[in-house]
């Protein structure tokens, strides 16, 4: 699948992967947890990039995802997004929270 250089080049944003999806184009999404990964991905251009909690069990050897915390995801977020920045900046960054870091208020 090649897609035109002009595509190719633009920033990924969430209009895009609308009208992508409107016009049954296929958006690829692959994890990278680190620097080096994500400016690979970038460059072969990959939509989306996932910093995905799964770095619990990739970078720590832990069973499940539940032990990362949110540190840990800010620290490989960061890490992805440099490097793809560092380079074309074209693919979307999406990054996991860790389990129940987020929950509504009852107040």
């Amino acid at each position: 699948m090649q897609r035109n250089v002009q595509q190719k080049a633009a920033h990924v944003t969430t209009r895009r992967l609308l009208d992508m999806k409107q016009n049954g184009e296929k958006i690829s999404v692959l994890t990278a947890y680190d620097y080096t990964v994500a400016r690979i991905l970038d460059r072969a251009g990959i939509d989306v990039i996932l910093v995905g909690d799964s770095a619990s069990n990739v970078f720590s050897g832990h069973n499940t995802t539940l032990p990362i915390t949110i540190e840990e995801m800010i620290y490989h977020a960061r890490a992805v997004v440099k490097g793809v920045h560092d380079e074309s900046g074209r693919a979307m960054v999406v990054v996991d929270m860790p389990f129940m870091s987020y929950q509504i208020s009852g107040d």
